[in-house]
């Protein structure tokens, strides 16, 4: 087995898990199951793009690769502008019951 396939598995491996482990952390109130999916899968893409972009190959590969980050790194911020804003709606709500 070639190097790189064993280092691409195991980056692949740890950020499965990372993401697997950051969703199970998330409040059921704040994501349902397909948002914390599809933020795992995005985050699983940022690793990825990295990595790709990184190897500098082929021009084509390294563009693509800086193209996937910047589309799942606009994701990833989307997913915390989304949740802080969730975040302050249940504080409004609270204190106006109080």
């Amino acid at each position: 087995m070639p190097a790189d396939f064993i280092t691409n598995l195991y980056v692949f491996v740890l950020a499965g898990f990372v993401g697997f482990e950051v969703i199970r952390r998330v409040s059921p109130l704040l994501h349902t199951p397909l948002m914390s999916l599809t933020n795992a899968l995005d985050a699983i893409v940022v690793v990825a793009a990295i990595v790709i972009a990184g190897r500098h190959e082929t021009k084509l590969a390294t563009i693509l690769g800086a193209v996937a980050v910047a589309a799942s790194f606009s994701n990833v911020v989307g997913g915390f502008l989304i949740t802080d804003r969730m975040l302050r709606m249940f504080k409004l709500s609270r204190s106006k019951k109080q």
